[in-house]
């Protein structure tokens, strides 16, 4: 698989070559778009500089780089690469690239092991990487989309430093198309307002702005230059309305995120199929109302986070575009449902009491005594069991004696929540009679 381009002097290849792997750069510094990583003061450049390569994960999005700055990587530092993909290799598979990694040390060289996407081994697959990670058999570099805090085994995290690849910003789109401009002598026949266009359509994939470079300059007759309107004829790819990562993006999802917050289910639509309508990613659009859900309804109706991760789950069951209706379903529901911030509200408080009072221990009588010294020192006396007392409630306090009780939780007389409050009221009123 190729990904990122150089900004450097091109070179030529076989007769058929598609553009993107003809522009493969040659060094690190000619990479485009993840000065972060591999600029002169970046992560990937420190760890050459200093001698010492470690295991990592690349995450970032498709296009960005992570393929050809992992076999850069094992170029300038002598290592043997070595590039599998999760979708192609079983276990067998594995175990020959292991075994040829260790015959490889034994005659003085290591390998770096480059892992497509990474993220497609199950649990026992990533684990069967630790041993050789952990003895200096390789070198591993997984390449992922996604977020490996979720897709990838802890032990398997806590043994390789994630580094994040960025989707590549328009001028970085647009080095790569005056570097396509130079490789094939010519420039490309679009006026401003479709280059432009050229480059949103690329949505940050170095490699799509070079394949839908060339679908362009197969088109175009003699002299012919496109304008916007042709350009999309020509692609067949509608242009997306925003940048993902600019005003535009971020200027929708508030709108769609304070219709919801307004109760305002027709506004919420609206903004919601926009943000379809310009190629949006729908699990974004899944992530952030599930994220609605528990900001702005909470516990005023339970059922809000239930029906968004369901929206979440029927798309990845039905796919585009059948499963966009559920997101719309759970986008109604959020928007009509009893508001409440109440919980988001007591848990920003809670994490200012935490870092405020986050050297204090819990009062001893609910800390348990597994040990005889414990149990001199008191830990676990006085504490009653709540089910044996009366209504299943002691009325103890449960916060560090240093801090005292703490108020954190105020639920609203709305939806469910006025329900929470009657349960509240009734036993701050037994802690109370019970002392």
């Amino acid at each position: 698989m190729t990904d990122l381009f150089s900004s450097g002097k091109p070179e030529g290849g076989p007769v058929g070559q598609p553009l993107a792997d003809r522009l493969r750069p040659k060094s690190l510094s000619e990479v485009v778009g993840q000065e972060h990583l591999t600029g002169p003061d970046g992560a990937l450049t420190r760890m050459i500089r200093s001698g010492s390569l470690g295991s990592m994960i690349f995450w970032g999005p498709p296009g960005t780089g992570k393929t050809t700055v992992a076999r850069l990587l094992a170029g300038e530092t002598s290592l043997a690469f070595e590039q599998i993909s999760a979708i192609f290799t079983g276990v067998a598979d594995l175990k020959k690239v292991f075994e040829t990694a260790r015959l490889r040390r034994a005659n003085g060289r290591q390998t770096l092991l480059f892992v497509d996407e990474i993220h497609r081994f199950n649990r026992a697959q990533q684990d069967s990487f630790l041993p050789v990670m952990e003895d200096g058999t390789v070198i591993l570099v997984g390449a992922t989309t996604e977020n490996p805090s979720f897709e990838l085994n802890a032990a398997l995290l806590s043994r390789a430093r994630v580094l994040t690849f960025r989707s590549l910003d328009e001028e970085s789109i647009a080095k790569l198309l005056a570097r396509a401009e130079e490789a094939e002598a010519k420039p490309l026949p679009l006026d401003e307002e479709a280059r432009a266009a050229l480059i949103r359509m690329a949505d940050g994939d170095g490699r799509a702005s070079l394949t839908l470079s060339e679908e362009v300059w197969r088109a175009a007759g003699p002299g012919e230059v496109f304008d916007a309107g042709g350009l999309l004829a020509v692609v067949q790819r509608r242009a997306p309305i925003y940048d993902k990562g600019q005003d535009g993006h971020y200027n929708l999802i508030s709108a769609l995120h304070k219709s919801v917050r307004g109760s305002d289910p027709d506004a919420a639509l609206y903004y919601l199929a926009r943000m379809f309508d310009a190629g949006e990613d729908p699990l974004y659009l899944g992530r952030r109302l599930v994220r609605m859900a528990v900001e702005d309804i909470g516990l005023a109706d339970p059922q809000a986070l239930v029906v968004a991760n369901a929206a979440k789950d029927a798309y990845d069951y039905l796919g585009s575009p059948e499963g966009e209706l559920a997101f719309a379903q759970a986008c109604v529901y959020l928007a009509t449902a009893p508001k409440s911030n109440a919980v988001y509200t007591a848990f920003k408080g809670a994490m200012r009491a935490a870092k405020e009072h986050g050297s204090l221990l819990p009062p001893k009588h609910i800390l348990n005594a597994p040990t005889r010294l414990m149990k001199e020192e008191s830990y676990g006396a006085g504490y009653r069991y709540d089910h044996d007392e009366p209504d299943a409630f002691s009325g103890q306090d449960y916060f560090p004696e240093k801090m005292g009780r703490q108020t954190f939780y105020d639920p609203p007389e709305r939806g469910f929540e006025r329900e929470i409050r009657k349960r509240l009221e009734y036993w701050a009123k037994l802690r109370k009679e019970r002392g």
